[in-house]
């Protein structure tokens, strides 16, 4: 059986050693502290922590992409030792990333005929782009192909849910995604809003909940909606947050406690810096796999 290389981006939002101890390769996004560039390495330049507190801080944030050259750089070296590559790209719902992958790809396939090159849409982010990859990997080790996991990830991608909230609508309001005055009422009235991931890979705002208390409620009720089997779920479960780690591990043992036959405990993992950039503090993210996902 021939090996390949199972890749993906940072913006999985795994830990290093996770990425290590499932043999998955990673590319960094790259992203700016109040105007000093880093890369998107998994809080190793600048920890988790420290990122937050200088956003809390007032500090200006701003991501980009891996562009193309990049792209072909990081694959060819994969190509040269005669490897085939599978990878997975943050979701084109919110980011154009896909679209410099493919013309590393096309590039490459040009220079390298005989090599195989696949590129998937996520149509995911953050830890529920890395549960993918998880399943990915669970997937190639039991002897998978590269083609067989390729249309097992085109075929399962939508099948991997989003949920998300947040305590913290500053960078909502930021960023445009909630308007200043829908955000001052929402600090005042202490709206939590919950959104998930459509169809197309976007972020939608959904429900408008009041307290904490009550979106950490909403938010697992949604799991025993939609995942595979209700209650009887027997997958994975990862979680990540932006410095709330609480709020995620109270999200994690109410889930802990409703879904007895789940894979292995709840996985809670950091919103890397791209990701975190967007989001700011206070955000929390439940993925878990379950019904197809709609508009």
């Amino acid at each position: 059986m021939n090996q390949y290389v199972l890749s993906c981006c940072s913006t999985a939002d795994l830990s290093k050693e996770h990425f290590t101890d499932r043999n998955i390769s990673y590319i960094c996004f790259h992203y700016e502290l109040d105007g000093v560039e880093y890369r998107d390495d998994l809080g190793i330049s600048t920890p988790f922590d420290k990122f937050y507190q200088a956003m809390r801080d007032g500090a200006s944030t701003k991501t980009s992409q891996v562009n193309a050259d990049e792209y072909e750089e990081y694959f060819e070296q994969f190509l040269k030792e005669g490897m085939d590559v599978l990878h997975v790209c943050l979701s084109s719902g919110i980011s154009g990333s896909i679209n410099s992958a493919n013309i590393a790809r096309e590039n490459l396939l040009e220079r390298y005929p005989d090599r195989k090159l696949y590129i998937v849409d996520s149509l995911g982010a953050s830890s529920g782009y890395g549960l993918l990859m998880d399943k990915l990997a669970d997937l190639r080790d039991s002897g998978k192909s590269i083609d067989e996991v390729y249309e097992w990830a085109v075929a399962n991608r939508l099948h991997l849910h989003h949920w998300f909230f947040s305590t913290d609508l500053t960078f909502y309001i930021k960023g445009g995604r909630i308007s200043k005055t829908a955000g001052f009422v929402g600090g005042v009235l202490n709206i939590c809003p919950l959104l998930n991931m459509n169809n197309e890979g976007k972020l939608i705002p959904r429900y408008k909940i009041r307290t904490k208390r009550k979106v950490i409620e909403a938010i697992v009720n949604k799991m025993e909606e939609h995942a595979k089997d209700g209650t009887s779920y027997h997958g994975k479960c990862f979680i990540s947050h932006s410095d709330c780690y609480e709020d995620a591990r109270a999200v994690a043992d109410l889930v802990e406690e409703r879904f007895k036959n789940m894979n292995g405990r709840v996985v809670i993992n950091n919103i890397g810096t791209t990701i975190g950039s967007h989001t700011g503090p206070g955000t929390v993210a439940l993925f878990f796999f379950g019904d197809e996902r709609g508009e």
